[in-house]
């Protein structure tokens, strides 16, 4: 029996490794970035074009590679960041693998050209599916430009697992946003289709994060910073009252390398306990600088994952410094224990209604003019001198008049079971619990209703059948309102137009990533446009992160949970009565659009069963 095992060709090995290394565009996108930092770049700039699937290009001006420099770095497990094993345990460089452009030029049509600054001439190679089609010498000034045209170009399968553009935009917008975060001295730009979407000039953190995610930031931000023997963290932290319905602006950074960590995100929550609504989560921004020999980078190809020698002592150390960065910004309520709390009441006096220390005549403790001091308490009992008088002369009717008095309390008309009867015929009863819920009688017991996610289901079909049919009505703002929104949003904005004007939102690009709302669906109130738009925002991509679903249905959950009716609102009986009545009009009544019960059914026997 011949021999079965054979060694793979390098091509068909690259592809393999590629399916690893390059799990989408953002994947391109995230390594040509390190190569650039790497590279000690000052200015860096990506270009790409149909969401990375035609075109992902980063142009950068760092020292650049030679010509065998150059042809070497497309071979596998070639690198330049490590010559020994004890070098993977002081590793301060984004890569190391020498992994990614062999597997990158695997699946790709790829073009390098790359200058250093003592060499007349560049180089230039084209490489497609790991055979290369052409090398010579560039002009070009310093640095390195990298061009990867049809990703996926010879794996058909691949390519067609692809998300759609928006999709995998927002991926490559999550890498920017984490590269440009990390390295705020570095200047970085980002074009889609043409269009600019960040400018970023290097500076400090806080310029950068206010760059990135909008000046709204300026205002939420509070600066984090501890050192120990161990580590060092700092970076900003954001304060309570902002925070939002996702968790997309949370970043954590160990020497300067995006990491993802349950472990650590559950520090910082932990830090904020008690202080965060429900169901909402803070931004922060947080670095760790740590010696690399008490980390292991070399964990999981992505490099996102790593594990420390001492996980524990880095959770204490990050849950304390976020509590001081909250403390010492007055976030967190703090207990001075050098306050005497016999003076409290003294202290809280304001100092103008305080007595002056040269006031010797004792003028607050002289008592008032006779005449006005009697004046005064004549002031007070009017009110009583007129409640006494108007019960002396009923007092005196029911004297006159004894039937009267046996009127008033034994006999009354409305007490009558025929009036009884009557008036329950006449108006069907709903009442509040809480403000949360609505209860009703109903033939088996009490019907209990959540108004929230009664409301939630109506708004939902509403919409849906809107979008379906693309018939929203729209009401026009009286003072049309501009957001600001981070290039991210805007682009989401962007690819969900048409199912925004299908529901009866209008609004126009106002440029700088900021559009204006001039038109909001009719059922909805105006005067928040804002505020509604922006919750909008947030929960559409909370449902994109968590679910499924098309962007119809997305866009009609979204507004149904931002619209609805929330708890603590007081309705009248009209609109409890209008509520019900729309609520079993649905296709669905009995469920909210995220599973939750609207209705429950008391009956009348368990209710009996509480009274034996």
């Amino acid at each position: 029996m011949p021999d079965i095992i054979k060694l793979l060709p390098d091509n068909i090995a690259n592809q393999i490794a590629a399916g690893e290394v390059v799990q989408r565009p953002a994947s391109v996108v995230k390594e040509l970035l390190e190569n650039a930092i790497d590279a000690g770049a000052s200015d860096i700039k990506l270009i790409v074009k149909d969401s990375g699937k035609s075109l992902i290009q980063v142009v950068d001006d760092g020292i650049g590679m030679s010509d065998i420099d150059a042809r070497m770095s497309f071979e596998r497990h070639a690198t330049s960041k490590i010559r020994t094993a004890d070098d993977l345990f002081a590793i301060k460089t984004m890569g190391f693998r020498g992994e990614a452009m062999a597997s990158i030029a695997a699946v790709g049509q790829v073009e390098l050209k790359s200058r250093r600054e003592e060499d007349e001439l560049g180089v230039m190679i084209q490489i497609e599916a790991s055979e290369v089609k052409n090398q010579g010498p560039i002009a070009m000034p310093k640095g390195t430009s990298t061009c990867v045209k049809n990703l996926f170009f010879n794996v058909p399968a691949r390519r067609n697992f692809l998300k759609s553009n928006a999709v995998e935009m927002r991926h490559i917008v999550d890498e920017f946003q984490r590269v440009a975060l990390a390295n705020s001295e570095i200047g970085m730009s980002l074009y889609q289709n043409d269009m600019e979407v960040y400018k970023l000039s290097g500076g400090k953190l806080s310029k950068r994060v206010v760059g990135i995610f909008g000046k709204k930031y300026q205002d939420q931000m509070a600066s984090c910073e501890e050192e120990t023997d161990l580590l060092r963290v700092y970076g900003y932290v954001g304060k309570p009252e902002f925070a939002k319905k996702t968790r997309g602006e949370q970043f954590f950074f160990v020497n300067n390398r995006f990491i993802k960590s349950n472990y650590l995100n559950h520090a910082v929550m932990t830090a904020f306990e008690s202080l965060l609504p429900d169901s909402t989560y803070p931004f922060y921004t947080l670095f760790i600088e740590i010696d690399p020999k008490h980390i292991d980078i070399n964990v999981h190809p992505t490099k996102t994952e790593i594990k420390f020698d001492d996980e524990r002592t880095v959770y204490a150390i990050v849950k304390a410094a976020v509590r001081q960065a909250l403390g010492t910004h007055n976030i967190v309520p703090a207990l001075d224990f050098n306050q005497d709390v016999n003076f409290a009441s003294f202290q809280s006096v304001p100092p103008k209604e305080r007595t002056s220390t040269a006031d010797r005549d004792y003028s607050q403790f002289k008592t008032f003019d006779k005449k006005q001091d009697v004046g005064q308490w004549e002031k007070l009992y009017e009110g009583l001198k007129q409640d006494i008088s108007k019960e002396e002369e009923q007092n005196a009717q029911m004297e006159i008049h004894p039937e009267a008095q046996s009127t008033i309390t034994l006999g009354s008309a409305a007490n009558s079971p025929e009036a009884v009867s009557h008036a329950s015929r006449e108006h069907k009863a709903y009442f509040q619990i809480h403000q949360q819920y609505i209860a009703t009688h109903v033939k088996s017991g009490l019907m209990i209703i959540a108004q929230q996610e009664a409301h939630e289901r109506i708004l939902y079909e509403k919409f849906l059948l809107q979008l379906q049919q693309r018939s929203g009505a729209s009401q026009q703002s009286l003072f049309p309102q501009t957001l600001e929104l981070n290039p991210a949003d805007f682009s989401l904005v962007n690819d969900i137009k048409d199912e925004l004007n299908a529901i009866g939102f209008e609004f126009s690009d106002f440029g700088n990533h900021a559009i204006v709302i001039n038109g909001v669906p009719a059922d909805l109130k105006t005067g928040n446009e804002k505020v509604l738009f922006e919750g909008f925002i947030e929960q559409f991509k909370q449902n994109k992160s968590e679910l499924s679903i098309s962007n119809d249905e997305n866009v009609a959950r979204a507004i149904a949970k931002r619209s609805s009716i929330k708890r603590g609102n007081e309705l009248t009986q009209a609109e409890m009565s209008s509520l019900i009545d729309q609520l079993f009009a649905c296709k669905t009544p009995n469920y909210s659009p995220s599973g939750i019960k609207t209705t429950f059914i008391l009956e009348l026997e368990k209710i009996a069963q509480f009274f034996n």
